[in-house]
């Protein structure tokens, strides 16, 4: 049965899938998240995004579509249908259904993109600038559960590691970026296969950017081990904690990670505000030195 908070995208999808030919009227759900996934017959896959996301959605088909000529194991859109297909202002993406399969693991994020960010720009239609502080201040603004200090420390804090992004120097060559590579979005296919998901934070930047997702991940949160990070980056063939420009993106993350708490926990904060503090406090320099325990994902 379909939820009832899905009952609107719902119809956009069956509206959606009648003018390209699909049947979508046994569509079953996937996940409902920031996009609506559905599962159709016949091994396909849609994406129901929300309104004003019809940029990212075309960026997202394009880079799919790059990536398959680039040989880079990627979700594939479904060939046949024009796409994004906009009704009532949400664009509906089709994709292949996947191969049975289960989360990577970080030297499988690795390896991923080491072929990602072998291959040149593409030179037939143009990419957004990496934005690493897209939505942070919009979060830190609506962050119900910090105090107004707080809120203006986070603010000036944003402010500063704008500055220093700046700054930073030269590192890997320029090229497309994924801007949200960890475990949850590289899969593998129970025949061995690398499958690397979710475009639509595509762009053209440093490729440090994405290396520092899972940096983070140990030199922040504690949640990689060394022998975990050292074979991640022999997978890379990089270790970007070495990088002069590291702790300028590093900052960067934690921020962007301290504000995602804050925000969630403006709509749960019985479950997460004690998490949102705690981020907070350790980047105010409250929790000593890194990496800090207690950290925890949030959703």
């Amino acid at each position: 049965m379909i939820p009832e908070h899905a009952s609107d995208s719902r119809m956009v999808l069956e509206a959606a899938a009648a003018k390209v030919g699909l049947d979508a009227t046994t569509a079953t759900v996937i996940r409902l998240g920031e996009n609506h996934i559905y599962r159709l017959p016949g091994g396909v896959v849609a994406r129901v995004a929300r309104v004003g996301q019809h940029a990212a959605a075309t960026n997202e088909v394009r880079i799919a579509r790059w990536l398959e000529d680039g040989e880079v194991p990627a979700a594939r859109v479904l060939h046949e249908v024009e796409q994004p297909v906009v009704v009532d202002g949400r664009p509906v993406t089709f994709w292949q259904e996947l191969p049975p399969h289960e989360p990577g693991t970080g030297i499988d994020v690795a390896t991923v993109l080491r072929r990602f960010h072998a291959l040149s720009p593409p030179n037939n239609f143009e990419l957004p600038r990496l934005d690493p502080f897209v939505r942070i201040a919009e979060r830190i603004r609506s962050a119900s559960t910090l105090s107004n200090d707080d809120q203006r420390w986070m603010l000036t804090r944003l402010a500063e590691v704008r500055d220093a992004y700046g700054t930073l120097p030269p590192g890997l060559p320029r090229r497309v970026v994924h801007g949200d590579a960890w475990e949850g979005n590289v899969v593998r296919t129970h025949e061995g296969g690398l499958v690397l998901l979710d475009f639509e934070r595509c762009s053209l930047g440093p490729p440090e950017w994405d290396l520092v997702s899972t940096a983070v991940s140990h030199v922040t949160t504690g949640w990689i081990d060394s022998t975990k990070w050292t074979a991640y980056s022999n997978a890379y063939g990089f270790d970007v904690t070495t990088w002069h420009g590291f702790d300028i993106l590093r900052d960067i993350r934690e921020l962007r990670m301290t504000s995602m708490a804050a925000q969630v926990a403006a709509t749960n904060p019985a479950q997460y505000a004690d998490q949102a503090a705690h981020r907070l406090a350790c980047l105010q320099g409250q929790r000593g030195p890194r990496p800090w325990s207690g950290w925890q994902p949030v959703p």
